[in-house]
């Protein structure tokens, strides 16, 4: 299974969302970025990404994006070979 790198927030819908998709495609662990807890990190999602909202996702060193991005992966049943690697 690949590695999962999520920069979120303890308050965001959407990270928690993402979430609940990676657990049922199989995903046990997820390092989670904490921006709101580290804001420093925030700066380095930023210059990393180039976005600015959460979550922003990444499978081992490919950038998935947002949830949006992760549930369009899923439709079209990207999503699990992606986390296969």
């Amino acid at each position: 299974m690949a590695n999962v790198t999520m920069y979120c927030t303890g308050t965001c819908p959407y990270c928690t969302m993402a979430e609940k998709l990676l657990n049922k495609k199989g995903v046990a662990v997820i390092d989670k970025i904490r921006i709101d807890l580290e804001p420093g990190r925030k700066e380095e999602m930023m210059e990393r990404t180039g976005r600015r909202t959460v979550p922003q996702i990444y499978v081992d060193d490919f950038h998935v994006g947002g949830f949006d991005d992760l549930s369009a992966l899923d439709m079209e049943g990207k999503l699990e070979p992606l986390l296969a690697k």
